[in-house]
């Protein structure tokens, strides 16, 4: 090994001392790679190091909400709008704009916001064990919305029209109604107005001016999918919301007493003591009148809404008349389908039933056994489709209608009139 090293060396010296020009190009070469190490140690390492460094501190910053605004604003936000609606995408909205939603929505419509409570007797019809039968006092409760500055509120009639009786009891009328407003712990007594228990509307009033009126948006306008919140005194509990989307529109529900609706359904939350609340949109507008709920086993996230669409005709007559004026044609009917339009020898249509003395129909010259298959030159198999024509009309409207009688045709003209 140390024979070797002495040949290389003696080598080495040979090549240099015979050429002057190549020892100068290899003591060159020498240098030239001691300053590239020079340069790589003490400029390039350190300054690799820092661009690694700042990546790092970079990446944790920008993983940090707050600390992301800061440093580029909502540029980002604004790019991937952009960027998604240029590729036909749903635009992106982040956490802390939604929270701004809702919070801008329920600032809006908590001060149009009303608690009812609704006091009525019990009766108990039999004794038990020796006691007499009682009466006693019981409370429900309510939200409601404040629709005018001088006091009117519109709310749900299955709140203020408590009457109803079982085989062992009877609800009374309501015997007072009490109102409570956003952010004011008196209570104010309420006159109840106008209640229809067809769509399930009343407007009530109290005697206060300068109230906060909620502000309706058009509710044929609304999406599925839109941002929804629901607001009322759920349990009681003043002044409650919560936050959903809406679910469907223009679905049609059948109440527990047969009642059908067409309403908005929502997920947001609406529980006992909603009824007569405020479905609302991004806004703080009005689109709905929270009414019912389904519920029970595998049922969640299912509440309804009115329309507030369908609500202002309703409201302005109940106001003005304390009642809906309804067009009116004075039978009953029923169905038949084409199982039972075989089996009677009659024809697929409705089945007068009865006929009321001195109603349109009986003016018009409707009779008992008379199957009513056309209204207005629409084919008819169900009195619902009768009633949908019927209601699209006005009190003293005329329509044609078209009955099969004793196996004839006759056309007949019915003159509406106002339901009693």
């Amino acid at each position: 090994m140390e024979k070797n090293n002495e040949e290389k060396t003696s080598d080495f010296k040979t090549v240099k001392n015979s050429n002057n020009y190549n020892t100068v190009i290899k003591e060159e070469k020498v240098k030239n790679q001691k300053a590239k190490i020079g340069f790589t140690k003490g400029i390039l390492i350190p300054f690799a190091s820092g661009v690694v460094g700042c990546s790092i501190v970079l990446g944790v910053c920008f993983g940090i909400p707050g600390i992301r605004r800061a440093l580029v604003g909502n540029n980002s936000l604004s790019s991937s709008s952009q960027s998604s609606t240029n590729t036909g995408l749903v635009d992106q909205t982040s956490l802390a704009n939604y929270s701004d939603t809702s919070i801008y929505a329920a600032n809006k419509i908590l001060p149009s916001i009303v608690g009812i409570e609704v006091e009525y007797n019990v009766n108990s019809m039999f004794s038990m064990f020796g006691r007499q039968a009682q009466t006693t006092k019981a409370t429900a409760t309510g939200s409601g919305i404040i629709i005018s500055e001088d006091g009117y509120i519109l709310t749900n009639n299955h709140i203020v029209a408590t009457s109803s009786s079982e085989s062992y009891y009877e609800v009374s009328e309501a015997t007072k109604v009490t109102v409570t407003l956003f952010n004011d712990e008196t209570k104010y007594e309420a006159k109840i107005i106008g209640k229809d228990e067809q769509t399930d509307l009343a407007v009530i009033k109290i005697e206060k001016d300068g109230l906060s009126k909620a502000e309706f948006a058009d509710s044929d306008s609304i999406k599925v999918g839109e941002f929804a919140m629901a607001v009322g005194n759920p349990l009681g509990l003043q002044t409650s919301i919560t936050c959903g989307v809406v679910s469907a529109v223009n679905r049609e529900v059948t109440d527990s007493d047969g009642k059908k609706f067409t309403l908005i359904q929502t997920d947001a939350a609406i529980n006992a003591g909603n009824s007569g609340g405020a479905l609302v949109n991004s806004q703080g507008k009005v689109i709905g009148i929270n009414t019912l709920k389904l519920s029970g086993t595998g049922i969640e996230g299912m509440g309804f809404a009115i329309p507030i669409n369908s609500t202002k005709d309703i409201t302005s007559q109940l106001i003005q008349y304390s009642k809906v004026k309804r067009p009116y044609i004075g039978i009953t009917g029923l169905d038949l389908n084409d199982q039972m339009a075989k089996t009677y020898k009659l024809v697929v249509g409705v089945y007068v039933k009865s006929v009321e003395d001195f109603s349109a129909a009986e003016k018009a010259g409707i009779k008992i056994g008379d199957v009513i298959i056309e209204a207005e030159g629409k084919k008819i198999t169900k009195m619902d489709e009768l009633n949908e024509i019927k209601n699209s009309h006005k009190i003293g409207d005329e329509i044609k209608i078209k009955v099969n009688r004793d196996g004839q045709e006759k056309e007949l003209v019915v003159t509406l009139g106002e339901q009693p």
